[in-house]
Parts: C-alpha cells; sequence; structure tokens
C-alpha cells in the first residue's frame, strides 16, 4: 500500500486500524498520545512494560471513542491457566473494560488448544475479542500463514521483528504473505534496532543516522507489512513517528543506503536476542567483528 495515512483493516475481524501503532513501553504523556489519536492513530499495544500515562491516555479514550479505539494486551505466560487472571489485573491496572486483542508474545511453536480455549473464555465474558501473536521462531511464521488461508487460524495479526538490520522476514515469512484481502495482518516492531539505527556513535564512517521517521518508512515500505509499532518516549517523538505516515514510502537510493548501515550494524553488535532462523546471519556478523 503506498499511501501510509490510508487505514486496513486487520484480517477478518471488521476493526479498522492506522498502519502505525503505538506500545506502552515508553513514557510518552498522555498528551502525546491522545493527540495521535486526534492525528488518526488509534492502535494502542499496552505490552510488557506499562507505563501509567499510556494508561491514563487509554482511559480518557475509551471513555469519548471507544468505538474507534483498538487495544491489545499482551501475556508471555506459557500457563494458559494463568491467562485469565493476568487479562483481568491487565483492566483493572489499565482503568479500561475490554481489551480489542489478546496477543500472546514470544511463540515460537504453535500454542495448544489449552490457549485457544483461555481465549474463548475471555471472548464470552467479553474482555477481549480477537487473537493476534507474536513470534521469534521466522521459519514457524509461514506455519500461521497458511492455516489462516485454509480458515483453521484464530491469530489475526502476527507480530514479527522486521527492519533494516533484521531483514530474515524478507526470505522466511513474506513469500508467503496472501497478495489478496481480507488476510492476516503482519505487524512489524523494533523499528529502529532497539535504537542502534539512529545512533551516531554506531554508524559506519561518513554515514549519518537514520532518522527514526525513515526507520518507520522502511518497516512500512514492504508491501507485505501493514502495520509498525513505535515506542515514543516523548510527543517530539510521536509525531516524528507520525511524519512517517506522511511522508510515504521510501526511494531507492533512501532504502539502499539505510540497508547498507543496516548491514554495517548486524555486523557489529549482533543481536542479544536473535530470531529462529538468524543462526547463520548472526555466524557471520561475528565472524565480520573477529576480522577486523
Amino acid at each position: 500500500m503506498s499511501n501510509f495515512l490510508d487505514k486496513i483493516e486487520i484480517g477478518k475481524t471488521g476493526l479498522t486500524t492506522s498502519r502505525l501503532g503505538i506500545g506502552s513501553t515508553f513514557n510518552a504523556p498522555a498528551s502525546a498520545i491522545e493527540e495521535a489519536f486526534e492525528q488518526g492513530i488509534n492502535y494502542l499495544y499496552w505490552g510488557t512494560v506499562r507505563q501509567p500515562g499510556f494508561a491514563e491516555a487509554m482511559r480518557n479514550l475509551e471513555r469519548s471513542h471507544r468505538e474507534d479505539l483498538i487495544l491489545t494486551i499482551q501475556s508471555y505466560s506459557n500457563d494458559a491457566g494463568t491467562i485469565e487472571k493476568e487479562v483481568e489485573d491487565a483492566l483493572t491496572q489499565a482503568g479500561v473494560q475490554s481489551f480489542d486483542f489478546l496477543l500472546l508474545g514470544n511463540r515460537n511453536a504453535v500454542p495448544d488448544q489449552s490457549f485457544i480455549d483461555v481465549f474463548e473464555r475471555l471472548k464470552d465474558r467479553q474482555l477481549v475479542r480477537f487473537l493476534s501473536l507474536s513470534s521469534h521462531n521466522r521459519p514457524l511464521v509461514p506455519t500461521f500463514i497458511e492455516d489462516y488461508a485454509n480458515g483453521n487460524s484464530p491469530y489475526e495479526i502476527l507480530m514479527l521483528r522486521y527492519n533494516a538490520v533484521h531483514r530474515g522476514a524478507e526470505t522466511d515469512v513474506f513469500p508467503y504473505v496472501q497478495d489478496t484481502q481480507p488476510r492476516q495482518t503482519i505487524l512489524a516492531y523494533t523499528a529502529t534496532r532497539w535504537g542502534h539505527l539512529v545512533d551516531p556513535a554506531k554508524m559506519p564512517s561518513g554515514e549519518q543516522p537514520v532518522s527514526a521517521c525513515d526507520c518507520y518508512r522502511y518497516s512500512l515500505s514492504h508491501p507485505s507489512v501493514d502495520m509498525v509499532l513505535c515506542g515514543p518516549a516523548s510527543r517530539d517523538q510521536m509525531q516524528e513517528a507520525i511524519a512517517a505516515l506522511h511522508k510515504g514510502p521510501l526511494d531507492p537510493e533512501e532504502r539502499e543506503r539505510i540497508e547498507r548501515i543496516g548491514k554495517h550494524l548486524y555486523g557489529q553488535y549482533a543481536p542479544a536476542y536473535p530470531d529462529a532462523g538468524d543462526d547463520k546471519d548472526v555466524e557471520t556478523g561475528l565472524a565480520a567483528r573477529a576480522s577486523t
């Protein structure tokens, strides 16, 4: 999709989302989140780190804009029996009435039926509506895509790492993504590669750092990526992320420069948490570091 300002439908849910979502990890004030909503950003992700300002924004927006708001709650629990209580506690902590999505986080195998059962219980109680999943096991992700295409998967969103440093999804995942709609929504995160792409101290000789805006444009420019999650720590960072939607796709020269920097970063700074499928890339990066 060439116009990043166009909203998209999430899978088969009937929910319409901005192509940029906001995560709760960093400490942007509630006013910055609410301003972003007024500018069209309606997907809010209540993730691992949950800042009080983010909860305040969710509460304020829920009161007047609940039908236009999309709220996600994440669970990393490997015990399906704990998730119902986790969601209840998260609702209390956030001060909202319900979430639209339960996201099963960091799933490197297909979740068993007990996780589907607890989702169905939460859905029956009207505490969540839909199910999504994130994974660091890229070779597994096409299984979820194929199951969804055949009507056998409950996961409306698949969340995975993709940026100019971590490009393995281009071979392991994106070739399997359907071209037609409705399709499972692909949500990318870590667009700045934990800030490395915007850090002047980590650049190759003679290169200027990538702007955060262009990091988001990079991920969104791939036709298989439907959404990108940002984690603003301030109003300025929130507005820079939104600027990516207005600037639109990268041109080939911009993309080539960012990928050149990404290749350098992967060689110099191997990931602390590599994805499954990264093994050869990590070994190559370590070898490159040892030879310098």
